[in-house]
């Protein structure tokens, strides 16, 4: 029996950049009452997209007091590990070199030990933030981000392909209900899939509170370290993979004039993922000069200030089911300049500029307007922490569980 509790979620219009926030009431039951187990992998690797979604969602949840059983891999627990496993991302290379069919032979490993859990811990609903669920004898919920290895299926590895293409099938139908980042994924999700409208939810993903501006004084720890001054850069965050289009970024970049080039560097921080070679004799006469910069992966706590410390910020990535980078930079009061493709003129709105992300020559031209216009550069700020305000974690997080009741609900 439901009791009668009330949780205030804030709801917006379609388009998430228009309009005050609208407030409406959802019937709630007790959280106690909810049994619910989330796949906590992807937050056992340094955090990318799906493990800061993962994460983020978590938190909120648990803020909300819901306290989900995280399942990862070899253990349930229901607290969020403070850090990446060590030697985590180390040993998943290893094995994917070491093991034929490395995805097929990991899910089957993984697939018994997240079973024995679920019947341990007495799980009623099973949310699987990472597109592939695994067997479970109750409803299930999965997080769909993008068909990204559909769509471009050359930008990833083949085996990875393969069993997506082997997985998402069943997955797809055996689903209780499909959450997707954007309407764009969703839109893209039922044509594809033939799924009703009403087995999929849109749920827009948020932008953490310390993405925020801040001034030179506050960034000066972190921009020390990384040798970088304070508006004096060019920011890229990405992994680097052929889907990113990092190349049409560094094009781009090595078209301005050398005094910008030098005076405002182009940093790229993200890690090494598939298939992504930058390491030609021009890039590496840019990086050598100190044009170009590569930090890697950075810790997390890093990057509000490496954003907040750029000049602007450049996203040219050919297909995105959302594009958490463009609105944290967004957040902290950065411009930002982002491809016209997929789910990014949704996030961007008319707050920052878009782009053909091939056209390395109009992103030349833009990057130059930004830096050398100070009108233009406040105009986007402005517009940039405005728009990013109205995505949130919290949201995200509430709108998620009501989808969870729904489909308990449905019982």
């Amino acid at each position: 029996m439901e009791a009668d509790l009330k949780y205030p979620v804030p709801v917006f219009s379609d388009d998430v950049g228009d309009g005050p926030y609208r407030k409406i009431e959802l019937p709630m039951s007790p959280v106690e009452e909810m049994r619910v187990g989330i796949n906590g992998v992807a937050m056992l690797s340094q955090l990318t997209g799906i493990g800061q979604y993962t994460y983020n969602l978590v938190r909120e949840l648990q803020m909300m007091h819901l306290t989900p059983w995280l399942f990862y891999g070899t253990d349930w627990r229901q607290d969020i590990r403070p850090m990446a496993m060590p030697g985590m991302d180390v040993a998943k290379n290893l094995f994917k070199r070491l093991i034929p069919r490395p995805y097929v032979a990991q899910r089957f490993l993984l697939q018994r030990l997240f079973s024995r859990g679920a019947r341990q811990h007495r799980i009623q609903l099973y949310h699987e933030p990472n597109f592939m669920s695994y067997r479970f004898h109750g409803p299930a919920v999965v997080t769909v981000h993008d068909l990204s290895w559909m769509r471009y299926p050359e930008t990833q590895p083949a085996e990875r392909v393969r069993e997506m293409n082997r997985v998402m099938p069943i997955t797809m139908q055996t689903a209780a209900h499909i959450l997707v980042d954007s309407e764009f994924v969703r839109r893209e999700v039922i044509e594809h899939y033939g799924l009703s409208e009403e087995r999929v939810t849109k749920t827009l993903l948020g932008v953490a509170a310390e993405f925020k501006p801040l001034n030179a004084n506050q960034c000066a720890p972190i921009l020390d370290a990384y040798r970088l001054q304070f508006g004096r850069y060019i920011l890229a965050v990405a992994t680097l993979e052929p889907r990113k289009n990092l190349v049409s970024v560094i094009a781009a970049f090595a078209q301005l004039p050398e005094t910008i080039r030098r005076r405002y560097p182009l940093v790229i921080v993200g890690m090494r993922g598939w298939g992504e070679s930058l390491a030609s004799d021009s890039v590496r006469q840019m990086i050598a000069r100190g044009e170009v910069r590569l930090t890697g992966y950075v810790p997390q706590a890093d990057l509000p200030s490496l954003y907040a410390g750029a000049r602007l910020f450049v996203y040219q990535s050919l297909y995105e089911g959302f594009g958490l980078p463009p609105l944290e930079a967004m957040a902290c009061g950065v411009p930002v300049i982002v491809s016209n493709r997929a789910s990014l003129p949704e996030v961007v709105g008319n707050a920052g500029i878009l782009t053909e992300p091939l056209d390395d020559g109009r992103i030349a031209q833009h990057m130059r307007e930004v830096i050398e216009d100070d009108a233009l550069h406040q105009s986007l700020s402005k517009a940039g922490r405005q728009r990013a305000e109205t995505f949130t974690w919290r949201r995200c997080a509430a709108e998620t569980m009501a989808v969870y009741r729904k489909v308990l609900r449905a019982l």
